[in-house]
């Protein structure tokens, strides 16, 4: 301070560096040793590519995307009806760096071993540094399998799997590269799709409708197609509504207003009325819930790995702080009580990324492989739940590492906490995916070896199985979870309580398996109750040391 001229009442020490610019390929272990292991190998110099942009001009660009949310202008000047939604620059740079690498369409234009692998990567971190533009890109990816069912719809596939983004408000032909939305909540229904008011009313060109009605949710409204539910005279049924028709004219539906959320920042969501729009019947009539039902695998993947990104980023943020900062003599990292916080953290996160991944390698294998497509059918509803029930106590953990610093907006932490409830909400609840488990379990009880393939509940079984044999703790649980299945004693007031056992379980086959150094703490801190309600409760352990510095090298 002598040095300092006498109006300077304190010089700026024990203060952290920046954390960006950051490798989040080299930086991250974890991911590296799984990405081998489920199969995505040939596809590393690609994912380090997208993993090092992500880190540095990615995670920078994704502030100002939060910080200037979007915009609706309902009319031009002259008054003419225009339902445009503006978006910081920002937003666009990043949709495009996403597409042109694949996140939004890999898995769909290089379908080889380990693309589905592949693509999760590159969604888990494209989301860690920005999660808003998650949204429509998990949309777009999700989609093209369903379009491509119908012949009429293929241009709408391939453009929306094309690594190429254009947001100009234009009919799909001028387009090399498209995104989509969708819309099926309704105000009077929520989950309960089966409740929609849309009317579909068959027009004289097979295939091709007029809707009227509206939706209370409808998702990235500047996307050039949609996904939606209405109610044709057959019932229920899909439709793709497109925002540009053939001639150029804008469709018949009216952007009511933008939603004003609680995190999602980046990206806008709006509610919509259809007044007369066109669209085109996607699946046959009455089949509309079935034909969603083949994206739920795909939405749902990406909110276990929306999850695991936000705990992965708020984990790197609180060790990189915890190792920077100082109090009461020593680095935070140096005392006993932080590095059970940090550890305990880094056990939760190389559980989330673990198991995630190995649900992508069995939706990776699901067309080819029975037993893998009834294990990705019933893990992705396990896996949704619980992975989005822990992200938000998870990131809060992390603030409170960097205490106050954690709660402003210069740090990403704030944006991480108000975007980690969306994955738990979104593409159904809790309730939801607990109802969708029992569901599963109670109609397909058993093994087939015949042409129909396996049962979900066998599937699962067979997937824990593998991991018997290498740590006594867990082979008792499951002794016992073998029991609770065969007796398919469990109503639906025990489902959550099923549904956590299941997760804990499946995450601790994968560790298991792999080899993980995590793997034994894990068994013992979650499924053997060593561990209490808050993060930091590890026991005692000559490993914790390991996870921390496992975690960030």
């Amino acid at each position: 301070m002598d040095k300092l001229p006498p109006f300077e009442t304190h010089r700026v020490d024990n203060q952290p560096p920046p954390f960006e610019p950051r490798d989040l390929w080299a930086d991250d272990v974890v991911l590296r040793e799984a990405v081998t292991l489920e199969g995505a190998a040939a596809f590393v110099p690609r994912l380090s590519a997208y993993a090092h942009l992500a880190g540095d001009e990615l995670y920078r660009i994704g502030f100002d995307a939060n910080r200037d949310k979007p915009r609706l202008k309902t009319h031009d000047r002259f008054g003419h009806r225009i339902d445009t939604v503006e978006f910081h620059p920002a937003y666009h740079r990043l949709m495009e760096a996403a597409k042109s690498h694949g996140v939004a369409g890999l898995s769909w234009r290089e379908p080889q071993p380990g693309a589905h692998v592949a693509r999760a990567v590159l969604s888990y971190l494209h989301h860690q540094v920005e999660a808003g533009t998650s949204c429509p890109l998990t949309m777009t990816h999700a989609a093209v399998p369903v379009l491509r069912r119908e012949p009429a719809l293929r241009e709408w596939a391939d453009k929306a799997a094309a690594p190429s983004y254009d947001p100009r408000d234009l009919p799909i032909a001028q387009k090399s590269g498209v995104t989509l939305g969708m819309g099926m909540t309704e105000k009077q229904g929520g989950s309960d799709v089966r409740s929609n008011v849309t009317v579909a009313t068959p027009l004289a060109r097979e295939g091709e409708y007029a809707l009227v009605g509206h939706k209370w949710f409808f998702s990235a409204p500047m996307s050039d197609g949609f996904l939606v539910l209405a109610q044709a005279p057959g019932g229920l049924t899909c439709f793709l509504l497109p925002r540009r028709l053939d001639d150029g004219c804008k469709n018949a539906f009216r952007i009511m207003r933008l939603k004003d959320k609680l995190g999602d920042w980046s990206n806008a969501s709006s509610e919509v009325e259809f007044c007369d729009a066109w669209a085109r019947r996607v699946g046959d009539e009455g089949r509309g819930v079935a034909t969603i039902i083949e994206m739920v695998m795909f939405t749902r993947l990406d909110c276990m790995l929306g999850a695991a990104a936000e705990m992965r980023m708020a984990l790197a943020q609180a060790i990189h702080h915890a190792r920077h900062r100082a109090s009461f003599g020593k680095p935070l990292i140096e005392h006993a009580l932080m590095r059970n916080v940090l550890a305990d953290l880094a056990l939760e996160s190389e559980a989330a990324l673990a198991f995630s991944l190995r649900v992508a390698r069995a939706v990776d294998a699901s067309p080819n492989d029975a037993k893998e497509a009834a294990f990705a059918r019933i893990a992705t509803a396990i896996g949704k739940y619980w992975l989005c029930k822990r992200a938000p106590a998870f990131v809060n953990e992390a603030q409170e590492c960097l205490g106050g610093a954690g709660y402003v907006e210069e740090s990403i932490l704030p944006r991480l906490y108000r975007q980690a409830p969306l994955n738990s909400i979104w593409e159904g609840s809790g309730n939801i995916q607990c109802l969708d488990v029992l569901r599963a379990l109670s109609r397909e009880p058993g093994r087939s070896t015949t042409a129909e393939g396996w049962s979900t509940g066998a599937a699962l079984l067979n997937e824990l199985e593998t991991a018997t044999g290498r740590d006594a703790a867990f082979d008792a649980i499951m002794a016992e979870l073998r029991t609770q299945l065969a007796s398919r004693s469990v109503d639906e007031f025990g489902a959550r309580t099923l549904v956590e056992r299941l997760a804990l379980v499946l995450q601790a086959a994968v560790l298991l398996k792999s080899g993980s150094p995590a793997a034994t703490l894990f068994v013992t801190s979650r499924l053997q109750g060593r561990h209490g309600l808050a993060f930091g409760t590890l026991p005692a352990s000559e490993g914790v040391d390991e996870l921390v510095s496992r975690a960030l090298p």
